[in-house]
């Protein structure tokens, strides 16, 4: 049987391409090379004696547009968290904490001149976090959108001072000359460095950026009720009921086209022709499959740890652990900080003062958790670091992740009254529940190339003036299209490549 559309990986982007495709009438096979489908969005009991939920590797909802749930019908939402994050500090010897509330309110203001001694910080917070949320709320839409060019994209935003600052120029420049407080500035990097190996001088930066502040127009990080997993059932139930084949432990090993359509050839030995083949791989895996040269990219630098709590640790600062662990929780990560770890990476060295920070998907969202764990109190713990590049773990990569691992929770304990080991859930052997995997088990787990989250570096979304592309999605052959976090547009956990090569592949009829 020949398929109109081969969808080469069942990631959560892979099925939003499908169930495009599915509902317009075309016949969709998947090929999966794991056992189960949904990738980087699959959800995991990582401690098998526990009835906990995981979501493993991707863990928050930001750029999942409301249009694709509505499009296809998806009975998944999102939960917003109350509170933005916490950053604790020590100041004149007390332990204190920079709270950010999702909405503006009495308590981060007050927060804000605690910090730093007057309202000025917070009036610049705010003024600029409103300029963003401007760009943002023009921007948004056009990612479902054939691209625009740079020029059309600067005219639609008509914001031409933020397009400066967010744009053209690295963002050290625009969080330098806005905020005067190392500790607030650090908060407003994060953004642009997450899963991302750069200074904040670089343009790099600045697109990261983008795309953590870009989602929905509000810029929103939501919890996913029920986990990553809801998700990836749903779009699951949707391919499924539009008649997609889903074949699992299928993984191609070979990619040939000519003027009649695509042939893959999985492991299994079998053979299988398209129209199109959608590919929800790295560029680089495709690359490889097609016999091709990839071009050189960042290696992913972030060190994920999963943990499964007893209960909330308490902390120094006296702040309610049920807050502040509801946002997002930075530890280490001033702007100098930041900066700091960076060299330190750079040359080839694991973070002393490892920046990292965590959230608490429970405390939002218990139904990951059987009633009797969450009767009893129980909590997950994610904690994302930051500056730990693949290269670091390369010589001897348990040893390393041990380091950076230990690295990150000494930092945590700094602030805490509880270490956190004191409050892990324990196996019946006695052992922590406590998950780490470094850039180099995505690489592993996932395939992605040097466990770069993003496939490959991100790029603004909008396209130069000589560009040919037209959804960001095209490659050098017109019958393979990327569908994944590789594409322009991509990154995250979106759906938008994902759609818009499923729109790519309908526009040629």
């Amino acid at each position: 049987m020949k398929y109109d559309v081969i969808v080469m990986g069942a990631g959560h982007n892979g099925l939003v391409a499908a169930a495009y495709l599915a509902k317009a009438g075309k016949s969709v096979l998947m090929l999966e090379a794991a056992q189960e489908i949904g990738g980087a969005t699959a959800s995991v009991r990582a401690f098998t004696e526990y009835d906990a939920l995981l979501s493993r590797y991707s863990y928050l909802v930001a750029l999942l547009p409301d249009q694709i749930v509505k499009d296809l019908g998806l009975n998944f939402k999102t939960i917003s968290r109350e509170v933005s994050s916490f950053t604790p500090y020590k100041k004149d010897g007390r332990d204190l904490g920079l709270h950010i509330s999702r909405v503006w309110d009495k308590q981060t203001e007050e927060s804000f001149i605690e910090l730093t001694g007057s309202s000025d910080e917070g009036i610049a917070w705010q003024k600029f976090y409103s300029e963003v949320e401007k760009f943002a709320q023009k921007m948004a839409p056009t990612f479902l959108e054939p691209l625009r060019t740079r020029s059309q994209m600067k005219a639609l935003i008509a914001q031409d001072k933020t397009w400066e600052y967010l744009v053209e120029k690295p963002m050290a420049q625009i969080i330098g000359s806005t905020f005067k407080d190392d500790l607030v500035q650090g908060v407003v990097l994060t953004d642009a460095l997450i899963g991302t190996f750069v200074s904040a001088n670089s343009i790099q930066a600045n697109i990261c950026f983008l795309y953590h502040l870009m989602g929905n127009g509000t810029g929103e990080w939501k919890v996913p009720h029920g986990g990553m997993v809801a998700l990836v059932n749903e779009l699951e139930r949707v391919v499924r009921s539009h008649g997609v084949d889903i074949k699992t432990n299928s993984e191609i090993t070979k990619i040939s086209t000519d003027a009649h359509g695509v042939t893959v050839q999985t492991v299994m030995g079998e053979s299988f022709t398209a129209e199109y083949l959608l590919s929800n791989a790295a560029p680089a895996h495709l690359d490889r499959l097609r016999g091709k040269n990839s071009e050189s990219s960042l290696s992913g630098s972030q060190l994920k740890i999963n943990m499964l709590l007893r209960k909330l640790p308490r902390l120094k600062s006296g702040a309610d652990p049920a807050r502040a662990f509801s946002g997002t929780f930075h530890i280490n990560e001033s702007y100098s900080e930041l900066e700091d770890a960076y060299v330190t990476a750079k040359n080839g060295e694991i973070p002393k003062h490892a920046p990292s920070e965590m959230y608490c998907h429970t405390l939002t969202d218990p139904s990951i958790l059987s009633e009797e764990l969450a009767h009893k109190g129980f909590h997950t713990l994610t904690l994302f670091g930051l500056h730990t590049p693949a290269e670091l773990f390369e010589k001897d990569p348990e040893a390393a992740k041990k380091v950076a691992a230990q690295r990150c929770l000494d930092a945590l304990n700094s602030y805490l009254l509880d270490p956190i080991e004191s409050v892990l859930a324990l196996n019946s052997d006695g052992s922590m529940c406590i998950e780490i995997k470094s850039p180099l088990d995505l690489e592993k787990d996932v395939r992605l190339p040097g466990g770069n989250i993003f496939h490959r570096d991100l790029t603004f979304p909008f396209k130069e003036e000589e560009s040919s592309q037209i959804w960001g999605v095209e490659t050098d052959d017109p019958r393979i299209l990327i569908c994944g976090a590789g594409a322009q547009r991509g990154g995250g956990v979106s759906g938008i490549p994902g759609h818009n090569a499923a729109m790519a592949v309908l526009a040629k009829g």
